[in-house]
């Protein structure tokens, strides 16, 4: 025999190729489609109410995947017992009922009591055809290739519901698919996992390795903390960002430095936050030291590094008098970081990515 294959486009649908077959000697004939693209991102559910003889001749493409039901005779034709096929509603009929005609003769002979409620049910398909009886066709798809035609497009069709769903790891399993696995740059990867980067160290230039992690800090958001470590020259820094938004308001925290215990609170200080001490007169910009999570003493000491390591205050090139009011700051700041003199702690964020615990 000879098997011709189409190409075709269904209206509204999509492209699918048509497989066709008969044979000259026995007339047998046989007709399947196959979907000419991809398996979709969702699987497809059609639910139509045939309520008319119209609706008997409504196109239906339906793959060798996919479940059709008739709820009302508590029928169903299981996905991959048949292949793709293109028909009507009508068509699906014929299908199921020639399918179980086929064995009737042996079912006879073997068990009367079977094959006569076989013959029962057969003749209740039949009806159907009729369109006397109100009933529903459920074509369920996982692989979202399956179509029911709507003579009214692009208008809606009253009597065909369509829904999309995301296929279960068991429905993709069954059409071959790998089970969807959570991307690699997930939050909860990216939480469980330190990532490095190659850079080059921002003192001596030699290559060095960067750090990074998302943390989640209680009460608050997530926090991406970089760390650079030089083997070279021993150069050791590190930065935060912020794994969020810029919030709607602006974030001013005052705290009241009353105890050595204060010492030991975690701060988030971003790149947008300025610091100030009222008592010491001091005012830190939001550009200076960049992205901090540290604790209060941690953040205190990287201010009190700040003034001592700048050659122009307290190095040889300093003006006197200004080096000896810096000396004086640095020691005041250091009765703070000891818990020896209280203070006010400020912190002014406006973008609301900062944090005192």
């Amino acid at each position: 025999g000879v098997t011709r294959l189409l190409l075709t486009r269904i209206p509204f649908f999509k492209e699918i190729i048509v497989s066709s077959f008969a044979c000259d000697s026995c007339s047998w004939s046989n007709t399947e489609i196959q979907s000419a693209g991809r398996i979709q991102e969702q699987g497809v559910c059609y639910t139509l109410a045939v309520t008319s003889r119209q609706d008997m001749d409504r196109e239906v493409v339906k793959t060798d995947c996919a479940t059709a039901r008739i709820p009302e005779l508590d029928f169903e034709i299981p996905a991959f017992t048949q292949k793709g096929v293109l028909t009507t509603v009508e068509g699906i009929i014929d299908r199921a009922v020639a399918g179980l005609e086929q064995d009737q003769p042996l079912r006879r002979a073997q068990d009367e009591e079977v094959a006569g409620k076989i013959d029962e049910f057969i003749v209740r398909l039949k009806q159907l055809k009729e369109a006397r009886v109100p009933f529903t066709l459920i074509i369920d798809d996982p692989s979202g290739n399956s179509f029911v035609e709507n003579p009214h497009a692009p208008r809606r069709d009253e009597a065909l519901v369509v829904t999309r769903y995301r296929r279960s790891p068991q429905q993709a399993a069954v059409l071959g698919l790998e089970p969807d696995e959570k991307p690699a740059d997930s939050a909860e990867d990216l939480r469980n996992e330190v990532l490095q980067f190659h850079t080059n160290c921002p003192e001596c230039n030699a290559p060095a390795s960067t750090n990074m992690k998302l943390v989640q800090i209680p009460h608050f958001k997530e926090v991406i903390i970089m760390a650079t470590s030089c083997d070279s020259c021993g150069h050791r820094t590190n930065e935060v960002k912020s794994g969020g938004a810029i919030e709607p308001q602006g974030t001013r925290i005052t705290l009241r430095i009353m105890d050595p215990s204060d010492m030991t609170r975690d701060v988030l200080k971003s790149e947008t936050c300025s610091v100030e001490i009222p008592e010491l007169e001091f005012e830190l910009g939001m550009g200076a030291l960049g992205g901090k999570f540290t604790t209060l003493e941690g953040l205190l000491k990287d201010i009190r590094e700040l003034v001592e390591r700048n050659p122009f205050t307290l190095g040889d090139s300093s003006v006197p008098g200004r080096a000896g009011k810096l000396q004086e700051f640095v020691g005041k700041l250091q009765e703070v970081i000891e818990g020896k003199a209280r203070a006010h702690f400020v912190m002014d964020d406006p973008a609301g990515n900062s944090y005192l615990q």
